[in-house]
C-alpha cells in the first residue's frame, strides 16, 4: 500500500478512532488501527472488541493495499509532525513494516497483518431511524452524568434508550440512574423508531458519541438489534455492543405525589450550593435546605472544618421541611438545567425529590435525599 494524505486530515481521523484503543492490551492486534485504502480514501478502523470506530478520509492511493500498525504512536508521530504537511505511507513488499514519512522525517513502524484483525460489525439490524446529531447530544448529555460506575450493577452503567407512549404521542426516551439519582430526557419519537426494542448502550460508547456529535444540524443514522447498535455520523461509523442485562423498572421510583412546590434561580442556587459545601468534607458531602415561607436556608456541617450557611429568597409557601442532598448531585442536576428557573417537587425529608427544569419539560430529574 502507498498513499498520500494531507496531516489534518489524518491527525483528526486518528484523534477519533485511537481514542477507542485501550493503552494496555493483552491482545497484540487490539493495540493497532487498521489502515485500508479503496478509490482515492483512506479507511481506519479501531476496535477494543465491545466498541468499534471507522472512519473514511479522502486520500491519493498509488498502490491499494491494508495493514494494521500501533494506534497510539502513529496519532503520537503524526500529532508531532508540522502543520500543512504532507504524509507518506508504504509498506513494504512482505507488508511487515509501514514507512511514515514526512519532509525529512520518517518512520518504520511494525505491522501485524490486516487477516488478524477483529470485526465486530457482522450481523443484521432490525430498526433503523435519523435524527440530528443536536436531538442525540441533548438526550446524552442531559442523562450520562447519572450513570452508575458501580461494576457489580453493570445494567445500570449505560443510557436505556427506548420508546414509550406518552400522553398519546410516541416519544424517544433516555434514562439513566445510578440508584442515588435519576435523569430522563426525551423527544418526539422519529420514524422507524417504532418497536424498537429497549437497549442500554454502555459508559464508553456515550463518552465516544459526545465527542464526536459536534456537527448540530448533522443527520446521525441509527441503525440498532438486541445486541448491536451502529450509528453513522457522516463518514464515521461507530458499532458497539449493548450492554446486556435488563433496566430496572425506572417509573416506580420517580414520585407523582409530592405537593410541596420549590421555585428558585438556578443560578443563585448552584452558586450556593457550591459555596458552602467548600468545607464539606469527602465523607460527608450532606447539605441541609431549611425551607420555609419565601426563604431558603442552606446549611453545611464539618466536624473537621466548621459551619457554613446561606440564605435565599425562593418560591415557597408550603409547611416547613428540613432535608438533606448530596452537594455534588445537585450541583450535577443544575448544571444540565436550561431554564433559568429549577422546580423542586418535595414530600418529607425521607423521600425521593423530583427536580424539573423551567426551561425545558421534556427533562426531569429525581433525587434521593440524604440524612443531615
Amino acid at each position: 500500500m502507498r498513499i498520500t494524505i494531507e496531516r489534518s486530515n489524518l491527525l483528526k481521523s486518528l484523534g477519533h478512532v485511537h481514542r477507542v484503543v485501550e493503552r494496555r492490551n493483552t491482545i497484540p492486534i487490539l493495540s493497532n488501527v487498521l489502515l485500508k485504502t479503496e478509490e482515492g480514501t483512506l479507511r481506519l478502523k479501531a476496535t477494543d472488541l465491545d466498541l468499534e470506530i471507522t472512519e473514511t478520509v479522502p486520500a491519493s492511493d498509488d498502490q491499494a493495499g491494508a495493514t494494521t500498525v500501533p494506534a497510539h504512536l502513529l496519532h503520537d508521530i503524526v500529532r508531532k509532525l508540522p502543520d500543512g504537511a504532507e504524509i507518506r505511507l508504504a509498506t513494504n513488499t512482505d507488508t511487515s513494516q509501514l514507512t511514515v514519512t514526512s519532509g525529512r522525517s520518517s518512520f518504520r513502524l511494525q505491522c501485524l497483518p490486516q487477516s488478524d484483525f477483529p470485526d465486530i460489525t457482522a450481523g443484521s439490524f432490525s430498526h433503523a431511524f435519523t435524527l440530528k446529531a443536536s436531538e442525540l447530544a441533548r438526550l446524552i448529555e442531559r442523562t450520562q452524568f447519572a450513570i452508575s460506575t458501580e461494576e457489580t450493577r453493570y445494567y445500570l452503567n449505560g443510557i436505556f434508550l427506548h420508546t414509550i407512549e406518552a400522553e398519546g404521542q410516541l416519544r424517544l426516551r433516555a434514562v439513566a440512574t445510578d440508584g442515588h439519582r435519576l435523569a430522563r430526557a426525551e423527544m418526539d419519537a422519529p420514524a422507524g423508531s417504532e418497536g424498537m426494542p429497549g437497549i442500554i448502550i454502555p459508559r464508553k460508547t456515550v463518552g465516544e458519541l459526545q465527542k464526536l456529535l459536534g456537527d448540530e444540524d448533522a443527520d446521525v443514522q441509527v441503525e440498532l438489534s438486541d445486541s448491536k447498535i451502529r450509528l453513522t455520523l457522516g463518514p464515521i461509523v461507530i458499532t458497539s455492543k449493548l450492554i446486556d442485562g435488563t433496566f430496572p423498572d425506572y417509573q416506580r421510583v420517580i414520585p407523582t405525589g409530592n405537593d410541596k412546590a420549590l421555585t428558585l434561580d438556578r443560578g443563585s442556587f448552584s452558586a450556593a450550593v457550591d459555596r458552602v459545601s467548600t468545607i464539606s468534607s469527602e465523607r460527608g458531602r450532606a447539605v441541609k435546605l431549611a425551607l420555609s415561607e419565601g426563604q431558603l436556608v442552606l446549611t453545611v456541617n464539618s466536624p473537621d472544618s466548621g459551619t457554613a450557611t446561606e440564605e435565599l429568597a425562593v418560591g415557597y409557601e408550603a409547611d416547613q421541611i428540613e432535608i438533606g442532598f448530596n452537594a455534588r448531585y445537585l450541583l450535577d442536576i443544575t448544571g444540565q438545567l436550561s431554564g433559568e428557573d429549577a422546580i423542586f417537587m418535595l414530600a418529607d425529608p425521607g423521600s425521593p425529590t423530583l427536580i424539573r427544569d423551567g426551561g425545558d419539560d421534556s427533562t426531569l430529574y429525581v433525587l434521593m435525599p440524604m440524612r443531615v
